[in-house]
């Protein structure tokens, strides 16, 4: 079997449904990943980095950076395979909210839901809406949105 024509783990645009739940693994955030972010971003905000300036903040702690949540999100949904292979690109992210504070420490799941698919021909694929919430471990919305993926289709056979 030839290694580059085996199938993909992730689903194909057809394979999408409206209605699907999709629910991905949970990872802790930790002060390592509020750290490296700083670092990669250059955001060293006190309220993320500084243990003392955020004791008096409204928070009363450090809180992870909102950027740093959404891209973690990303990466447990990727994680699931459900785009493994098949995902073209993240096309758009709409109306997302930083609903709730994230501390270091939090544990954190993305529960997706899809919300309409729509072929783009042209691309060889289609469009596909996802309702995402970022939830915590307890239970609270912390980020919500919408993100908008371009998926493959499913290669035509001979």
């Amino acid at each position: 079997m030839d290694l580059f024509r085996r199938r993909p783990r992730g689903l194909y645009f057809e394979e999408f449904e409206t209605g699907q739940s999709i629910i991905t693994a949970a990872r802790t955030i930790t002060e390592s990943d509020v750290v490296s972010f700083a670092g990669l971003t250059g955001d060293f905000n006190q309220i993320h980095t500084d243990a003392e300036f955020s004791q008096n903040s409204p928070f009363g702690q450090r809180v992870a950076h909102g950027l740093l949540v959404l891209s973690i999100s990303m990466g447990l949904v990727v994680q699931t395979g459900v785009m493994e292979g098949t995902v073209l690109a993240f096309r758009e992210i709409q109306e997302w909210k930083f609903s709730k504070p994230v501390f270091l420490g939090d544990t954190l799941h993305v529960e997706l839901i899809v919300v309409e698919i729509k072929e783009i021909p042209r691309l060889s694929g289609g469009s596909v809406l996802i309702e995402a919430k970022v939830i915590n471990q307890h239970a609270e919305i912390v980020n919500k949105g919408k993100w908008n993926a371009l998926l493959a289709s499913r290669p035509k056979t001979n």
